[in-house]
């Protein structure tokens, strides 16, 4: 019952988050001074065809009209109202596909998949353009972490079991400088030397996308451009859960039940790994699992340093041309997937740590 009541909780607080994203991201692109009709149409475009646009999009109404408008696309429950005319005032008949649960009056409350908009650019819907390019950054975002979790608990032993010796010292000093690096310049510096400079012995490319079109006309997938990308955005996590699994590591190392194993004589891998190790995984899983949200947003400028075509690159073109749906849309898809690591981080070390509260 205290755990219902604690995921509820934090259900609750998690859509009050994303309220206030939602309420800070439309006001955000809706007081820049920017007419985003003449953007999409061209600086040469005839005032009827500025209109068409304006109305089109609901640009021509007050901003407060447009807020209320937006939550009602994005709420799985929504309002419709036809008007005379048998078009809708609330909803867009032609972009959202709805299934009608009541009716009062000429308003219908109807139940239906977020709506993010459609592009001022292609017309497109934003889900669309988004779901095209979410599955090269997931699979970026993944490997890194698998890449970071793996390296970083392995060298983090290894300093904790060698406390105050040379490769202690040398993780230290490594980890320390790759929590200091920016990711876009790991980035860089990765690119330049062993996508530029030694291309002939690793075969790397300085530039190139997870997924590719052949002389068929076939996509194909292209590996070996994914192991730059995912170095390059993996080199903190691995840093931070190198840190993180030392100390916990010596914290658990020096606790009585372990110095009672080594007592009753267990080898060293029994002790280290069976009792030590699994005892001091609870803070790095919880790491671990809030990192992989942190991570999408790191492969925004890891995406635009190697071209590589994912929801970053994405997102960093469509503000360069004012497409602005595409943006808000993308920034909220991010904003909900770090809301929903962050409830299952909290869940998720409720569940393996007896010590954490549920209240």
């Amino acid at each position: 019952m205290e755990l219902l009541k604690f995921i509820t909780k934090r259900l609750l607080n998690g859509l009050l988050v994303m309220v206030g994203v939602i309420v800070l991201i439309f006001l955000l692109f809706n007081v820049l001074p920017v007419n985003s009709a003449r953007m999409t149409l061209g600086q040469r475009a005839d005032a009827a065809s500025v209109a068409a646009i304006e109305r089109e999009f609901r640009l021509n109404l007050p901003w407060y009209d447009r807020l209320a408008l937006y939550f009602n696309d994005l709420s799985p429950i929504s309002l419709n109202k036809l008007n005379d005319n048998n078009s809708t005032t609330y909803l867009s008949h032609d972009q959202v596909k709805y299934a009608s649960l009541f009716t009062v009056g000429a308003t219908s409350v109807v139940v239906k998949i977020p709506y993010l908009g459609k592009s001022f650019q292609t017309r497109r819907k934003v889900s669309e353009v988004l779901g095209e390019k979410i599955y090269a950054t997931f699979i970026l975002a993944v490997s890194a972490m698998l890449l970071a979790s793996i390296i970083g608990i392995v060298l983090g032993v290894l300093a904790a079991i060698k406390q105050y010796s040379f490769w202690d010292n040398a993780i230290l000093v490594v980890s320390t400088f790759g929590v200091s690096q920016p990711s876009y310049f790991s980035g860089i510096l990765l690119a330049t030397i062993f996508g530029y400079y030694l291309r002939d012995w690793t075969g790397l490319n300085v530039r190139g996308s997870l997924q590719d079109l052949n002389y068929n006309g076939d996509i194909v997938t292209i590996w070996k451009n994914l192991w730059l990308p995912m170095i390059a955005l993996g080199i903190r996590p691995i840093a931070i859960i190198t840190q993180l699994t030392r100390s916990a590591m010596l914290d658990v190392l020096n606790q009585d039940y372990i110095r009672t194993a080594r007592a009753k004589g267990l080898s060293f891998f029994k002790v280290t790994f069976k009792h030590a190790l699994r005892n001091a995984m609870n803070p790095v899983v919880t790491s671990i699992s809030g990192w992989l949200a942190a991570v999408l947003t790191g492969a925004f400028f890891i995406e635009k340093v190697f071209d590589y075509k994912g929801l970053g690159l994405q997102t960093i073109d469509s503000l360069l041309s004012f497409d602005f749906p595409v943006v808000m849309g993308s920034v909220l898809l991010v904003a909900f997937i770090f809301v929903v690591m962050n409830i299952f981080t909290d869940i998720l070390y409720s569940l393996i740590d007896p010590r954490v509260s549920v209240r």
